[in-house]
């Protein structure tokens, strides 16, 4: 089974950036907790209010998965409403 990674750029307003940042660990233990085949996040500042977080899956399936979840728990909540606009949502495939 390939890794799915999971691409996602979004926009936050500079005032909501603290916040961003403040409930990324919550959203993190979120994961952990309720998305399986959860395997790990990274969070990337692009210029101009951009963001990237690259989520990495165990499957395709995994990922399918938890975006009908959606926003289920507090932590997760939280992250999506620091956000202003999604950019772009993609999945790819880990090539090792």
């Amino acid at each position: 089974m390939a890794t799915a990674v999971e691409l996602t750029r979004f926009r936050v307003a500079p005032e909501n950036v603290e916040a961003l940042l403040a409930a990324r660990p919550g959203m993190i233990a979120d994961f952990e907790a309720d998305r399986e085949g959860f395997l790990g996040a990274r969070l990337v500042r692009l210029p101009g209010g951009e963001w990237l977080d690259i989520v990495e899956w165990r499957s395709s399936e995994d990922y399918a998965a938890s975006s009908r979840k959606g926003p289920n728990l507090p932590g997760i909540k939280g992250f999506f409403a620091a956000i202003d606009s999604l950019v772009t949502a993609e999945e790819g495939v880990l090539s090792e």
